[in-house]
């Protein structure tokens, strides 16, 4: 696989894959971890999330701008790891839930995020920056769009097995403690400190059937003030132990980074040598007219706008998405039992995506490669505009098996039997995320192989950080798929990402033509 590419390749996807693996852990049980540990509404959490999750990547075009200026992508890639290392510590310690001061520590949670945003700015975009800069010499340039598939499917392997590290260390805590796991209590309990008494009779009855049914030593509980405090802390401490794994993943990531450092290309170097062909090649790029560098920049402008609409729509996968499977999909059918620990709950979902990348990303190039032999090969444009479509897909297949769903709002008036009778089949949950990854994989590693081939050399850490701003764009929307979740039938909140990634499809088709002129 690597064969033909160049050697900095893997060293850069291990130290991705190993970044990644903490990321994935964080938010494969992010917005989960909000709601239990503070009691705030899918809808609050959800401006959380957004805010975070668009953060991550509007510092991205920060960092970027940072190593363009200094010409030090190297070091700026080693602050960002050392950094995320830092705010996830700083969401690891534990503390206690219910929290004695609501502000004071969601405050404290919210500033762990933006450390580890602003990290993740400096490392990101310019990692995909270097990657897209040993595609410049013309011995791999014809292979630059499967290089970044390679580096793409590296990230999805440590996606994969960091939803079961962080499921595994919360259900093995609360094993310790004698409890067992049951989605729907963190927001009962909160629910039941909230109201007391005044709580209504059907949510009561609830609350008092799957307390006593997550106690392993088989007791009843005859104390519920008791009980909600207790199951809170130790489901929450469970996460924030998790949390710590996801520390480990980033020193191992900043090992291999650093051992292999050398082996990437270096910008500063790029310009000064003379005698170096393939930079001599980027002076003449760096040196193109005016006019070519605005049509450029106008053509990475016009895709950017069309993929906010896709991570608007994909990366509901840790916000409503991750409610749906909790509210709605049957989890007690996925029970993986470890001896020490069980895997189960709403999180295993979020390894899905990254297990069909891994599967499916050799099976794309060798289909691209096909047609490529036979001259048939669409695009990277017309990639991206099918890719859309496919998105658009995934969610009509979703909102088909929605239609007879009650909405979220009725859930609290129905008893646990009648809950658990409307739950769906966890297949419907993984036939999403397939034809989400497809969607996916025509798209996000094609978008970093367009913008590192249209983008002015001069301008490579900017506007790879200009694709993740857009991604940010999309991210800062995510709060509406809460909204929607929660106000509307859980079908029409599918619609509305059908119809967003529909029209992106429409309008990227009509430009196909002429993104293609650019990028030639």
């Amino acid at each position: 696989m690597f064969k033909k590419h160049p050697k900095g390749l893997i060293a850069a996807a291990l130290a991705n894959m190993g970044e990644r693996f903490g990321f994935y852990i964080m938010m494969a049980i992010l917005t989960l971890f909000i709601s239990a540990k503070f009691g705030l509404s899918e809808t609050t959490t959800g401006y959380i999330y957004s805010a975070f999750y668009a953060s991550i990547y509007i510092l991205a075009l920060v960092g970027g701008v940072i190593a363009d200026k200094t010409k030090n992508f190297k070091g700026t890639i080693l602050a960002g790891l050392i950094m995320m290392a830092i705010g996830y510590l700083i969401i690891a310690i534990p503390t206690p839930t219910p929290v004695p001061n609501l502000g004071l520590y969601l405050a404290l949670t919210c500033f762990g995020l933006l450390v580890i945003a602003f990290g993740n700015g400096l490392f990101k975009g310019n990692l995909q920056a270097l990657v897209g800069q040993m595609y410049d010499n013309p011995k791999y340039s014809s292979l630059r769009d499967s290089g970044f598939q390679i580096f793409y499917m590296f990230i999805n392997i440590g996606g994969f097995f960091a939803p079961w590290i962080a499921i595994g260390v919360r259900n093995w805590w609360l094993k310790v403690n004698h409890f067992d796991y049951d989605a729907s209590l963190p927001e009962l309990c909160h629910q039941y400190l909230e109201q007391g008494s005044s709580m209504p009779a059907q949510a009561m009855d609830n609350l008092s059937t799957l307390a006593n049914s997550v106690c392993l030593d088989d007791t009843q509980v005859t104390d519920m003030n008791v009980f909600v405090n207790s199951y809170l802390d130790v489901f929450n401490r469970g996460f924030q132990y998790a949390f710590m794994a996801a520390i480990v993943a980033m020193l191992i990531s900043l090992v291999i980074y650093v051992v292999n450092k050398n082996r990437f290309p270096d910008p500063a170097k790029k310009e000064n040598s003379n005698a170096d062909t393939v930079s001599a090649v980027s002076r003449e790029d760096i040196k193109m007219s005016a006019t070519e560098i605005k049509q450029r920049i106008y053509a990475l402008f016009a895709v950017f706008g069309v993929v906010i609409f896709f991570w608007l729509s994909f990366h509901q996968n840790g916000y409503s998405l991750t409610y749906f499977a909790r509210d709605y999909v049957d989890l007690s059918v996925i029970n993986i039992n470890l001896g020490f620990t069980q895997i189960k709950g709403a999180e295993i979902f979020q390894c899905v995506n990254p297990f069909f990348v891994v599967a499916l990303t050799p099976l794309i190039m060798w289909f691209f490669g096909m047609l490529k032999a036979k001259r048939k090969e669409p695009s990277t444009p017309m990639k991206i505009a099918i890719g859309m479509g496919i998105a658009a897909l995934a969610y009509v297949f979703l909102m088909v098996f929605s239609l007879t769903l009650p909405a979220k709002d009725a859930l609290s008036s129905m008893t646990t039997a009648e809950i658990d009778a409307i739950r769906v089949t966890p297949w419907i949950m993984i036939g999403l995320y397939f034809i989400l990854t497809v969607a996916e994989l025509f798209i996000s590693p094609l978008g970093l192989s367009f913008v590192s081939k249209v983008a002015p050399p001069h301008l490579q850490g900017l506007m790879q950080g200009c694709w993740l701003a857009a991604t940010a764009v999309g991210n800062s929307l995510l709060f509406i798929g809460g909204i929607l979740y929660t106000t509307v039938p859980i079908w029409a909140c599918w619609l509305v990402f059908v119809g967003a990634t529909a029209a992106s499809m429409i309008v990227m088709l009509s430009m196909v033509k002429w993104l293609e002129r650019v990028a030639n």
